[in-house]
């Protein structure tokens, strides 16, 4: 399907049309600057542009709805996280060598942090952070220790969650995005 494939392949950073909470467990928030701010604009509304034709042209291969939520708040939380400073390494990494996928991979300065992405269209139920059950934390850190083997033993890491809310169906998303998240259950 053309749609899930380019959407996998964005190196544009995201407008500023977003209501983003940064939440820092242990150190602190970083800076957004103007520049940040405004950067990529045009590149992000053709990557829109693009992925709306793919979804038109697609040869009738349509996905459940909340796959496709989840796929654009993916999105959201690559471009969010790239506006504030992140280099996304990998989206969707897996090993073959065990189960689970880490949604983004991404460097903030010198920590590599493994982050798990979450969308919710709804407060109502259960937090979107809270749905990053014991068995999810296994299988991300399972999968983060074979992305490690590949890398000094002395690298920084750390575990993120975002959280991206959709209020109504062409609402900006909601991000928190929570630092150091434990994988410990």
């Amino acid at each position: 399907m053309v749609f899930s494939l380019f959407s996998r392949f964005r190196t544009a950073k995201p407008s500023r049309f977003f209501g983003v909470r940064l939440v820092t467990v242990a150190g602190a928030a970083g800076a957004l600057t103007s520049e940040h701010m405004l950067a990529g604009r045009g590149t992000r509304a053709l990557v829109r542009v693009l992925d709306f034709l793919g979804g038109q042209f697609s040869a009738g291969e349509t996905s459940p709805e909340h796959l496709r939520i989840g796929v654009r708040g993916e999105d959201e939380a690559y471009f969010q996280l790239r506006r504030m400073g992140y280099v996304i390494v990998a989206r969707n990494f897996r090993s073959p060598r065990c189960h689970g996928e880490i949604d983004l991979i991404g460097w903030e300065g010198d920590t590599l942090c493994f982050i798990e992405v979450k969308t919710r269209t709804s407060h109502d139920v259960k937090t979107a952070e809270a749905s990053v059950d014991r068995h999810k934390r296994r299988e991300v850190a399972e999968v983060a220790r074979e992305y490690l083997k590949r890398l000094p033993v002395s690298c920084q890491w750390r575990f993120d969650i975002v959280s991206v809310y959709y209020v109504g169906r062409t609402s900006r998303p909601q991000i928190e995005i929570f630092r150091n998240a434990s994988l410990a259950s």
